[in-house]
Parts: C-alpha cells; sequence; structure tokens
C-alpha cells in the first residue's frame, strides 16, 4: 500500500489517478497510524514551501515522516513541492527550515531570457538510472519557479536544461523525488512511477 500524503498542498487527485492506473494499491491520508502501516510514502505538492512546511507541522506529520523515511528506511517518492520539501531549507517567500533529508537550499530561478515559472514538457539528462533504465527521457511536464541545489551533487539523478542544468530528480537510499510531475509526464512519466514501484516490490 502507497500512502499518498495529504497536507493541503493539492495535486493528489492526479497522483492517486496514476497509481490506479497502474494498479498500485494506494489512499490519500493524513493519520500517521496509516501512514505507518503503508509499505511506501508519496509526498505531492505544489504551492509555497513555507507553507507546506507549516501544514506538514499543524498536522503533526513531520515527525511521522522522518521515523518512517529516515528511522524505519521507507521508500519514499516526492514530486514536485514534495522533493524540494526534504531539502534543508527553502527561500519560498522566506528562508525557512525544510525537512532536511538532503543537505542544500531550494532556491529561485532566475533567467534573464527564460520565462519564470519554467513550465511545459521538456527532455531529462538522465545522470542515475536506477529508475530511468529503457525509459524515453522526453516529455516530462516541469511547473516551478524554484529549484533545488543540492550540497552534494552525487544525490542528482536527473537534470533538465532550462538555462543551465537544473536538478530534476534526486535519490539518496530510499529516498527517490522529482521536479517533474510524473503523474502528467503521460507514457514516459507512468513508466517512472511503475519502475520505482516494481523495482522495491
Amino acid at each position: 500500500m502507497v500512502a499518498i500524503i495529504n497536507y493541503g498542498m493539492g495535486n493528489l487527485a492526479s497522483v492517486q489517478k496514476a497509481l490506479n492506473f497502474l494498479n498500485i494499491p494506494n489512499t490519500i491520508t493524513a493519520d500517521p497510524a496509516v501512514i505507518k502501516d503503508a509499505e511506501y510514502v508519496i509526498l505531492p505538492g505544489v504551492g509555497s514551501f513555507i507553507q507546506a512546511m507549516k501544514n506538514l507541522s499543524d498536522r503533526g506529520l513531520v515527525d511521522v515522516l522522518n521515523e518512517e523515511v529516515i528511522v524505519k528506511k521507507k521508500k519514499f517518492l516526492g514530486i514536485c513541492l514534495g522533493m524540494q520539501l526534504i531539502f534543508e531549507n527553502g527561500t519560498e517567500p522566506v528562508n525557512s527550515k525544510g525537512l532536511g533529508w538532503i543537505p542544500g537550499t531550494i532556491k529561485k530561478l532566475e533567467l534573464e531570457n527564460l520565462r519564470i515559472p519554467h513550465m511545459g514538457w521538456n527532455n531529462i539528462t538522465v545522470v542515475k538510472d536506477d529508475f530511468y533504465k529503457g525509459i524515453p527521457t522526453d516529455d516530462f511536464y516541469f511547473i516551478h519557479s524554484y529549484h533545488a541545489v543540492p550540497d552534494d551533487t552525487g544525490v542528482i539523478a536527473a537534470t533538465v536544461d532550462y538555462g543551465f542544468p537544473v536538478v530534476a530528480s534526486v535519490q539518496s537510499g530510499n529516498i527517490f523525488a522529482t521536479q517533474f510531475h510524473p503523474e502528467k509526464s503521460q507514457e514516459a512519466g507512468l513508466s517512472i512511477l511503475k519502475s520505482f514501484f516494481s523495482q522495491h516490490a
């Protein structure tokens, strides 16, 4: 069972729809008991970093996520804002602390000649192919104004060219996360989800 974390930051229904399409059992929940019983955790989300952390804290979800993902090493997938929150620090709209699972900072995209937010379908460049093996590298859907800057580039699993190599995905132990939306990235995105869950079956 996959626990899709409900913390008031949207993007839940489309994630659930993609998992249902792949016949992956799942539930949308904010119940710590359900999260503890689940085999996998997905943290989706769109919007403000600081608001997201407040919502997680207000719902008592920070401690349970730390326990399940960091202590118990439960398999974790972060999507978009859910990827950003696993870093130490965010700057949206002001400096604030994240979950701190990966050292680094989420910074605003600052580009003179390219539109912000970065939005649309893009090709990615795979750095670690654990979950990308045999999967097309085009048509991944992005929509974001902030990007991850990890302290250790060794956690980068994929990048996307948007004026410079923007981190598109990170991987560290049981943690895998994408800046793009796999649930909105058509066949390539569904293949990523299928690859992640099949490798951890």
